[in-house]
């Protein structure tokens, strides 16, 4: 029997309660987003009607689609892909939060459109730690400035990091880069940065939330395992 989008939900929440307990965790710390782009309002739908409110879009207009597609449910909306400039102003309006902060001008220019948009979207700063060519974020040198930055924000609230990990089949070979950001975020406390802008740690995926959870995310973005392999 095929399973359902019900009973694979059910499943990462069983592994995810399962990697908590490993660390010594409470599994209520750490938010599912079900990663939905590229699939219909009807799989949104049918991931609501099964207990799931957080929803991950990687592009923006796609994503306001369904936004307003679903204005009778009480979802969370997550913009997880990189952002173009010129699309700063619809993704503050649009979605709750937004992963993928790489830049002090990015950060203000999200910060100007939620303050004029009337909304509060939380932001997460990407780094960039294997300096991928194909992959966004901010390298390690840079996110001191992106943080003390954020002591201005006005309407949009920095509070933690987000990390893409090199691709590996294993989950265990991304385990280091986890721990390296858990590290970092430590660092920056260290450093002085205040604690509500590093709360969150947003990393794993399909393959490796496990792991992801094991070394302190309170976010992880799975696709693929709940709704099935994208065409």
């Amino acid at each position: 029997m095929d399973e359902t989008i019900a009973t694979r939900l059910d499943g990462i929440r069983t592994r995810i309660t399962a990697a908590a307990g490993r660390a010594g965790r409470d599994p209520a710390s750490i938010r599912l987003v079900a990663v939905s782009k590229t699939f219909g309002l009807e799989a949104v739908r049918e991931a609501a009607a099964a207990g799931q409110a957080d929803f991950g879009e990687n592009k923006v207009q796609e994503g306001l689609q369904k936004v307003d597609g679903t204005p009778d449910l009480r979802l969370t909306w997550h913009l997880l892909g990189p952002i173009q400039s010129n699309k700063a102003k619809k993704a503050a309006a649009g979605f709750h939060w937004i992963h993928a902060v790489d830049s002090v001008d990015l950060l203000r220019r999200l910060d100007q459109a939620a303050g004029a948009a009337g909304t509060t979207p939380h932001l997460l700063i990407q780094a960039d730690l294997a300096l991928e060519p194909t992959k966004h974020g901010a390298v390690e040198a840079d996110l001191p400035a992106i943080f003390e930055a954020a002591a201005a924000c006005t309407a949009a609230r920095v509070v933690g990091l987000m990390l893409l990990p090199p691709w590996t089949e294993n989950p265990e070979d991304a385990r280091p880069w986890f721990r390296r950001l858990r590290e970092l975020r430590d660092g920056l406390a260290l450093g002085g940065v205040p604690a509500d802008h590093l709360r969150e740690l947003s990393m794993g995926m399909s393959h490796d939330f496990e792991v992801a959870v094991e070394e302190g995310a309170t976010m992880v973005r799975v696709g693929t395992a709940i709704f099935g392999s994208r065409t």
